[in-house]
């Protein structure tokens, strides 16, 4: 039964593999909308595997490094080639494109098994490549769809596209803080207001994936960067306005210089103002 169980996350990884595998062929056959939801697969399997192994701590070092050879070939060469099929194979030179988000996954991954991987995560710092990959595989099927051929069409995709292959390899390769996956459950209202989204994604994308995916990624994205924006912000803006020349209350008459940032903690003192012995 242990051995089974152990087993269980590696046959998710290799599921991820699998779908990856099928969808370079697909893209390769030129049916590119098949290819593109074959990467929704491996990205649905990849989330179950850590899951599994985490519900079962049946997790290894072993694991952790082949899911992330594996989401290499899932979410990187796998979206890249799906686009240079789709959209590049006519451009002699156009194959640089996919090759720089190929590298950018490989180096979000390397950096994520060097900082984060085997250690519990509030949130990932770089855009996570599955969920790239599927940004990248969706758009196929959303321009499918009748909206895009109607208000969308005109637009300079083959610019749009290849931007957004640049851009999403800087986003995986940034530091730009990208939760994780929410717990699903019923004890805690945060527990079930993520149930609820899980519902609503699940119906969604069930009953309008052509519609859904793509501009539920997108969205995704904006979030992390907008977010970071304004905690960057908050961060660094200053106490008070650094032209205002007015004194602060306690420093008027008092002689004192300017108040410290971080107040100083005097260690080693007990009520009353009795010094501590020892250190």
């Amino acid at each position: 039964m242990r051995r089974a169980i152990v087993i269980v996350p590696s046959a998710f990884t290799a599921g991820s593999l699998f779908f990856g595998m099928w969808s370079i062929v697909e893209s390769a056959r030129g049916n590119y909308v098949r290819a593109a939801w074959f990467i929704v697969i491996a990205g649905v399997m990849d989330m179950m595997d850590g899951r599994v192994a985490r519900a079962t701590r049946t997790g290894t070092a072993f694991g952790a490094e082949l899911d992330s050879l594996i989401d290499v070939i899932s979410f990187g060469m796998a979206p890249a080639l799906l686009m240079y099929f789709f959209q590049f194979s006519r451009g002699e030179w156009a194959w640089l494109l996919p090759l720089i988000y190929v590298w950018g996954t490989a180096v979000r991954l390397a950096r994520f098994n060097v900082e984060q991987a085997g250690h519990a995560k509030a949130q990932f710092f770089g855009l996570p490549s599955p969920a790239a990959g599927g940004t990248v595989a969706t758009f196929v099927p959303f321009s499918t769809t009748p909206f895009f051929r109607d208000h969308l069409s005109q637009l300079p995709w083959p610019l749009l596209l290849a931007m957004m292959l640049v851009f999403l390899s800087l986003l995986m390769v940034s530091h730009v803080p990208y939760p994780v996956v929410p717990r699903f459950g019923l004890r805690t209202w945060g527990q079930r207001a993520a149930s609820a989204f899980l519902v609503v994604v699940i119906v969604a994308a069930v009953y309008f994936p052509a519609y859904f995916f793509f501009p539920f990624a997108v969205v995704f994205i904006a979030f992390g960067i907008v977010r970071s924006t304004l905690f960057s912000f908050l961060e660094r803006s200053p106490d008070r306005d650094p032209l205002h020349d007015e004194a602060e209350p306690d420093e008027v008459g008092t002689g004192a210089g300017p108040r410290r940032m971080f107040p100083i903690r005097v260690r080693g003192r007990r009520r009353g103002g009795e010094r501590r012995e020892g250190p």
